[in-house]
């Protein structure tokens, strides 16, 4: 693993357990197993490396959803709430915690959830067998509040956010 990868991943583990804002950079430095000068070198400052935590994890997270149908989709997102924990969604937090103002961590922010639209768009067509904005819409906030809810439903959230995709996109069918 190169240095950048090794101190995203140090990273993504401490911003997604402590939260961004908790996290100093003397741990950050501490956790991925460099120095101070090695680790502003390779990922810049603290906003830098943000944009990068959330460029990778986007990058796992996507790569692991099944699109080729709503129950593949939701059993992907299931795995990922029981495999990397049920803390809410690291993209959110970000926002939150860094108040919207930093262009960088924007951006991640925006390329995920525009990617992450696309493939629930791409599931929904795959469903129906024809676009449907509306519903692309519906279920991806059900993915997001099955998110948010994991925190304290664990992946039953999920089980039932699922269920609800199912019943929305059924009554949709022609």
């Amino acid at each position: 693993m190169d240095i950048k990868a090794q101190v995203v991943s140090a990273a993504e583990r401490l911003f997604d357990h402590n939260g961004f804002t908790a996290t100093g950079m003397d741990r950050l430095v501490q956790e991925a197993g460099v120095s101070s000068r090695t680790l502003y070198k390779h990922v810049g400052g603290k906003t830098s490396l943000i944009a990068a935590v959330l460029a990778e994890r986007s990058r796992r997270f996507l790569a692991g959803l099944d699109v080729s149908s709503l129950q593949t989709l939701f059993v992907s997102l299931e795995g990922w709430v029981r495999d990397e924990g049920a803390r809410g969604c690291l993209f959110l937090r970000a926002q939150a915690e860094t108040g919207g103002t930093a262009p960088d961590i924007e951006a991640a922010v925006g390329a995920y959830r525009d990617q992450l639209y696309a493939l629930v768009a791409e599931t929904v067509h795959h469903e129906l067998g024809e676009s449907n904005a509306a519903l692309a819409e519906q279920v991806l906030v059900l993915m997001e509040g099955a998110t948010a809810a994991a925190i304290y439903r664990g992946p039953a959230a999920v089980v039932a956010a699922r269920a609800a995709a199912q019943t929305l996109v059924t009554a949709a069918r022609p």
